[in-house]
C-alpha cells in the first residue's frame, strides 16, 4: 500500500519531535559513558542514537501499525533484520547519521528515514535537526526542500563540466585498503573531493546543487535508500559503479551518484579505471 501524504507528514512530525526531545538537547552535552563503539573504534553510537531510534520506532509503529521498522542500531544487534527489507512495507531509520560528527560537537549530522515497499523506496526524508529543515521525496513526485512552512522543488543542473571543475565526496576510508591508492590517485582530477562524514548532508548537498558527485564504498540501506530516491527525483543519477541500478536490498558494491547521466558516465570510467589499475 503506497504511503499517503498524511502518513508521510506524520512521520516527518515524529522525526522533528524526537529530534527535539532526544537529539538536540544532547548535542555538545554528552557525558562520560554516553559514547560507545560498535564494529571499529571510529564506529560510534551514543545514548542519543539509541534513545532517538527507540522513540521514533514507537511513533512509526503508531503511524503504520503492523509494518516493519528497521533501525541502524537494531541491525547492529541483529543483522538478520536486513532480510525484511525486500518484503512488504518497511521503514528504515538512521536515528543519527554522522554520529562521529555529533559526538564531537560538529553540526553535520541528521536523521534519515526511508519507506521501502517490496524492495523499492517509495518515500525518503533527510532531516537536519540543527535548523529544523528537511528534504523529502515520494517516488515519481519530485524532491522538495522544506523550511519555515514553505516547500521548494529541487532540480539539479544538467550542465556539463570538466572534471577539474567538479566538487564531490569520496570516502576513501569506506573502501578496502587495496582501493586506497587508486582512489587517492584521482583526487587531483577534481576541484575538491573529500568526505563529509554524513551521507545525509552529502545527498542534501547534491540535491541542492552544492556538489556534483559522491562515491560510496558501503551500501548500508539506512545511509542510501532515502538519499538515492531524493537525488533521482531531483534529476540526478545513482547507480553502482558496475552499472547496476541501486536497490535497497543490496549490501555489496560501490555506489556512484552524479547530477547528470553524462557526468555519471565520465566519473564511472574515471573511478573504474583507477580501481582496476
Amino acid at each position: 500500500m503506497p504511503l499517503s501524504e498524511t502518513q508521510a507528514r506524520a512521520i516527518t512530525d515524529a522525526v522533528r519531535d524526537v529530534a527535539a526531545d532526544e537529539i538536540t538537547p544532547r548535542f555538545r552535552n554528552l557525558g562520560d559513558g554516553d559514547i560507545d563503539t560498535k564494529s571499529t573504534w571510529d564506529d560510534l553510537v551514543t545514548v542519543a542514537d539509541k534513545a532517538a531510534e527507540d522513540a521514533l520506532t514507537a511513533r512509526i509503529h503508531d503511524i503504520l501499525p503492523g509494518d516493519t521498522v528497521v533501525g541502524e542500531e537494531a541491525v547492529s544487534a541483529d543483522r538478520s533484520l536486513l532480510d525484511r527489507v525486500g518484503t512488504g512495507r518497511v521503514t528504515i531509520i538512521d536515528p543519527i547519521d554522522g554520529t562521529w560528527n555529533f559526538a564531537h560537537g560538529v553540526a553535520n549530522y541528521g536523521v534519515i528515514v526511508a519507506v521501502v515497499e517490496d524492495g523499492v523506496t517509495e518515500w525518503g526524508l533527510l532531516y537536519d535537526p540543527s535548523f529544523d529543515d528537511w528534504i523529502e521525496a515520494h517516488r515519481g513526485q519530485g524532491a522538495f526542500y522544506h523550511r519555515n512552512g514553505a516547500a521548494r522543488r529541487l532540480h539539479v543542473s544538467q550542465q556539463d563540466a570538466p572534471l577539474s571543475d567538479l566538487r564531490g565526496n569520496v570516502g576513501h576510508y569506506m573502501f578496502p585498503p587495496e582501493c586506497h591508492q587508486g582512489l587517492a590517485g584521482t583526487d587531483h582530477l577534481f576541484r575538491r573531493a573529500n568526505s563529509m562524514g554524513a551521507s545525509l548532508h552529502e545527498y542534501r548537498m547534491q540535491a541542492t546543487g552544492g556538489t556534483d558527485f559522491c562515491l560510496n564504498g558501503k551500501l548500508n540501506v539506512w545511509d542510501h535508500a532515502a538519499g538515492v530516491l531524493i537525488l533521482q527525483e531531483a534529476g540526478g543519477v545513482a547507480r553502482l559503479l558496475d552499472g547496476q541500478e541501486y536497490r535497497p536490498t543490496m549490501t555489496e558494491g560501490y555506489l556512484l551518484s552524479a547530477r547528470s547521466e553524462a557526468m555519471w558516465q565520465t566519473l564511472a570510467q574515471t573511478f573504474n579505471g583507477a580501481l582496476q589499475g
